[in-house]
């Protein structure tokens, strides 16, 4: 059995992955698949985030469960904010999440945004730059 499941694995990795605009996705995913890759899962969140972002994207397996998505918000006037950039543990390192950002990026800039900006970890500095960022000095606020 897992043989079959690695091979399984390896033939997804040779798969070109479709990113999805505006994906059809069930409230229970995202939290899923925030939970996956070890963010809190926010379940109250669905289906209100898909009412309030400007666009969102995933990305489905050969079986059908959601293994990354992300979306952009804001007021949808000039600068949108990149969002919750997650993909299955299982699937990192193919490819996936630079497929899926540019994917974003590519839908701001029909939607007429001239400016997205991403508030990251050190660690995933690289990622994004690899994206298209440019790394710049920011700040954040939080009141929690």
């Amino acid at each position: 059995m897992a043989n079959t499941n690695c091979k399984e694995l390896d033939m997804e990795r040779k798969m070109n992955f479709e990113v999805k605009i505006n994906l059809t996705i069930n409230n229970h995913e995202v939290p899923e698949l925030r939970e996956c890759v070890g963010w809190e899962r926010r379940d109250a969140d669905y289906p209100a985030l898909f009412e309030r972002c400007n666009f969102w994207a995933g990305v489905r397996d050969v079986n059908g469960r959601l293994v990354a998505f992300g979306y952009v918000c804001g007021m949808g006037l000039q600068h949108g904010y990149l969002e919750d950039i997650m993909v299955h543990p299982d699937y990192q390192g193919m490819g996936i999440g630079v497929k899926l950002v540019k994917t974003l990026l590519n839908e701001a800039d029909h939607f007429g945004l001239e400016i997205v900006t991403v508030t990251l970890d050190e660690q995933h500095a690289q990622f994004y730059q690899n994206c298209g960022f440019k790394l710049g000095r920011g700040g954040t606020y939080r009141t929690k």
